[in-house]
């Protein structure tokens, strides 16, 4: 059974409180395997089973090259910024980071604590 296959209490019960924030910030054009990046991260941490991911496209940024990236260019910007934001525990958070690591080339990786309040599936109609 899957980890993440659950009653909505034990979900509930299981992310509230002190975990850790993942983000990874990669460009739009990264791959692995000829597929978009942040695709490939998101099935990594759907198939290990993390409470979720969300991917966040960004209008401006630059990285470690100072390449400045933006959609408000004439000519639209091929590789916009794209943040990749996980929350979990710290142990199952830290599992996974050396795969993510061996699927990135260049980008950045931050984790901080958050204080969890609401984890909850919507309401069945």
């Amino acid at each position: 059974m899957d980890s993440r296959n659950m009653t909505l209490e034990e979900d509930r019960n299981t992310m509230l409180g002190e975990r850790v924030l993942l983000r990874i910030f990669i460009g739009e054009r990264d791959k692995y395997k000829h597929i978009p990046l942040y695709e490939a991260l998101v099935e990594l941490f759907r198939k290990e089973g993390l409470a979720g991911a969300t991917v966040l496209r960004g209008i401006a940024g630059f990285g470690a090259h100072s390449m400045y990236h933006t959609d408000r260019l004439l000519r639209l910007s091929t590789d916009l910024p794209i943040v990749l934001e996980v929350v979990d525990q710290r142990e199952r958070i830290e599992a996974v980071l050396p795969t993510v690591e061996e699927m990135m080339d260049g980008g950045l990786i931050t984790m901080e604590k958050v204080l969890v309040l609401r984890y909850a599936r919507k309401r069945s109609s």
